[in-house]
C-alpha cells in the first residue's frame, strides 16, 4: 500500500510506524465537529493524541479531508473541523459518495473502521460504540458499528456502548456476530458517562500481555472479525447511570415526536442530554476519551510486542 493514492492517504508518520512495527492507534473524526463545543472539540482531541503518544503509540485520526480518505489527520486539518460545524457525519455506507464528492467528512466509528482496515492498524480508540438502541424490535435501529465489528480485523478499545443504546440487545447482538466482549480489569459492561450499564461484561482480563495475546489468537485461529475491548470512565467523572437513562428515554421521546430521523438521532438526543445536565456530560465524554486514548495506546504497544515475540 503506497502512503498516498487517488483517494486515500496515510500521513508520512502513521505509514513509518506501520511499516516498522511500531504501535499505532486510529481516532475517529465526528466527535471532534458534533460531540463537544468549540473549543473544548479542539482541545480534547490534541489532547487525545497527546495522550496516545505519552503510551508510546502514534495516533492516526482518520477523516475525509478534500475528498480523500486521511489516517493521520494533521493538527491544522482537526482544526478546521472543530471550527467547521457543516462538516458531515460519515458513517460506511456514506465514504463513496462524500469522497465523490470531493468535500469533508467527519468519520463515525464504522467508518473509522474501514479506515483502519484498509490502512492496517489493529486498535482503534473511541468513548463509546454504536449499538442497538432501545425499542429496536419495533425501530430495527441497529448501528452500523456492529456490522463493522466483523469485517475488519481491529481490536476496539471503549467505555462500551453510547449511553442511549440498549446495552443487553448490544450486547446480545455482539454475541451473534462472534465479535468477543471482554472488560480490561472490569467486570460491568461499561455505559460512556457511566461506569457500568448494568450488564455483565462476557469476559475480564487484567493483564494487557493476556489481552494482547487473547487477540492475536483469535485472529490466529481464522476467526476475520474484530475484538472489543470495554474499560469504564474513571468513577470521579462518571455520571450515575439511573440519571442518564431516564434523560435519554426522557429527550428520545421528545426528539421523536419532533420528527428527528436517522443519523441525527443520536446527536439529537447527546445535546439534550448535555443541556439538561448542564454541561456535565461534555466534562465525562472529554475523561472517557481520554482514558480509552491511554488504555489503547498502551494495548497497541503490547499488541506490537505481542507480533514481536512471535516473529522471534
Amino acid at each position: 500500500m503506497s502512503a498516498r493514492d487517488e483517494f486515500f492517504s496515510v500521513s508520512e508518520e502513521v505509514a513509518d510506524a506501520l511499516a516498522e512495527g511500531r504501535p499505532v492507534v486510529a481516532l475517529e473524526s465526528s466527535g471532534v465537529v458534533q460531540g463537544l463545543p468549540h473549543p473544548l472539540n479542539l482541545r480534547t482531541a490534541l489532547d487525545m493524541d497527546k495522550a496516545v503518544r505519552a503510551e508510546g503509540a502514534v495516533p492516526a485520526r482518520t477523516g475525509i479531508v478534500s475528498g480523500r480518505l486521511v489516517v493521520g489527520m494533521s493538527d491544522e486539518q482537526v482544526e478546521l473541523f472543530a471550527t467547521t460545524p457543516t462538516v458531515p457525519k460519515v458513517g460506511a455506507r456514506d465514504i463513496g459518495p462524500v469522497l465523490a464528492g470531493g468535500g469533508h467528512g467527519g468519520t463515525t466509528v464504522s467508518a473509522a473502521l474501514v479506515a483502519a482496515g484498509r490502512a492496517g492498524i489493529e486498535v482503534f480508540a473511541v468513548a463509546g460504540i454504536g449499538g442497538v438502541h432501545f425499542g429496536a424490535q419495533r425501530s430495527l435501529d441497529v448501528s452500523a458499528d456492529l456490522v463493522e465489528f466483523t469485517r475488519h480485523e481491529v481490536a476496539v478499545v471503549c467505555a462500551g456502548a453510547k449511553s442511549l443504546l440498549d446495552p443487553a440487545l448490544t450486547l446480545e447482538y455482539l454475541e451473534t456476530q462472534g465479535v468477543p466482549v471482554v472488560g480490561y480489569r472490569c467486570d460491568d459492561f461499561p455505559a460512556y458517562y457511566s461506569v457500568s450499564s448494568g450488564e455483565r461484561n462476557p469476559r475480564r482480563v487484567d493483564d494487557l500481555d493476556e489481552l494482547a495475546a487473547a487477540v492475536r489468537l483469535h485472529w490466529a485461529v481464522g476467526n476475520t472479525g474484530g475484538f472489543l475491548v470495554t474499560h469504564p470512565i474513571h468513577p470521579e467523572d462518571a455520571l450515575p447511570a439511573d440519571e442518564v437513562y431516564a434523560l435519554v428515554r426522557e429527550k428520545q421521546a421528545e426528539t421523536e415526536a419532533a420528527g428527528v430521523q436517522g443519523k441525527d438521532v443520536t446527536p439529537a438526543i447527546l445535546s439534550a442530554v448535555g443541556k439538561a445536565t448542564s454541561g456535565r456530560t461534555s466534562e465525562a465524554n472529554r475523561s472517557v476519551l481520554l482514558s480509552t486514548s491511554a488504555l489503547a495506546a498502551e494495548f497497541a504497544s503490547a499488541l506490537a510486542q505481542s507480533r514481536l515475540q512471535e516473529r522471534a
